[in-house]
């Protein structure tokens, strides 16, 4: 066990605790297992659990196979913020404030705002 906790930086040490946190959300998320996300990584679910709870690093090749399974980015499973878009600066409009705030919602509470949205807008082009 190479990869223990105890051998990791502090901000190593949070970035897996992070790292670990949004995989085990994301799997339930999904509703599978931790056997059942270990069968489709081909790892033991043991070494799953100790990814999820930061006893060992996730090694980075695992991440594109995460991300595809999980159908998420890269930005959002390791958890930095995604790029900015806005061209202007100052303070984000109140849209986008919420925009943002949705984005960190847990995926079936996003996919319900959108389905809200795209019911208000679909109205407002009747």
């Amino acid at each position: 066990m190479q990869f223990l906790v105890n051998v990791m930086t502090p901000d190593d040490k949070d970035f897996f605790t992070e790292l670990g946190k949004r995989i085990a959300q994301l799997r339930k998320e999904h509703g599978w297992s931790q056997q059942q996300l270990a069968d489709m990584l081909g790892i033991a679910q043991q070494t799953l659990g100790h990814y999820e709870m930061a006893r060992l690093r996730v090694p980075a090749s695992m991440l594109p196979q995460l991300t595809q399974l999980f159908k998420v980015g890269a930005d959002e499973l390791i958890g930095t913020p995604p790029p900015q878009t806005r061209a202007k600066r100052g303070p984000a409009s109140q849209f986008q404030q919420h925009m943002e705030r949705v984005s960190q919602l847990p995926k079936t509470k996003q996919k319900f705002v959108m389905e809200m949205l795209e019911t208000v807008l679909a109205q407002a082009n009747a």
